[in-house]
């Protein structure tokens, strides 16, 4: 079984450090190679998990593999990736939300849509204490995509 195989059967380990640290590996391994991008349609099945733990990592590991995106499995699945903008979790939310714009870098032909989701992004169903970081952070996304697109 291959190192990779083995860091992303660990994503979904109940214990929370020993996943953070597959995930943390898989992200590097992503920014030097495609060698985790095969492994995109686990990324996408993470995203749907009941666990807002392992949504993150899904969400994290789908957008890092953008750039080697070969396959377009990002423009395929983009629908789902954007539903976690109001995921249930704001922390989630946060996390989808500043990844964003490393998906706008590599796959630009989305920006569009990328944007929309964001500004029609219904923010009221969290806390009044989470509502303004979910909104900074969509502010602060449609401004990096705005500047990545000149």
């Amino acid at each position: 079984m291959s190192d990779i195989f083995k860091q992303i059967n660990l994503l979904c380990e109940k214990d929370n450090k020993t996943a953070c640290k597959a995930m943390k590996d898989l992200q590097a391994a992503s920014e030097k190679s495609d060698c985790v991008y095969p492994y995109m349609e686990h990324f996408i099945k993470l995203m749907e998990n009941e666990s807002s733990y392992i949504r993150t990592r899904g969400l994290t590991l789908f957008a890092c593999n953008a750039k080697w995106d070969s396959g377009n499995q990002i423009d395929k699945f983009i629908d789902r990736y954007l539903r976690h903008i109001t995921d249930k979790k704001p922390i989630t939310s946060r996390q989808c939300i500043q990844l964003l714009p490393l998906i706008a870098k590599y796959k630009p032909a989305l920006s569009t849509v990328i944007a929309a989701a964001l500004s029609n992004a219904d923010t009221s169903i969290y806390s009044d204490s989470m509502r303004p970081l979910v909104d900074n952070d969509i502010q602060d996304t449609l401004k990096k995509i705005r500047i990545s697109q000149k």
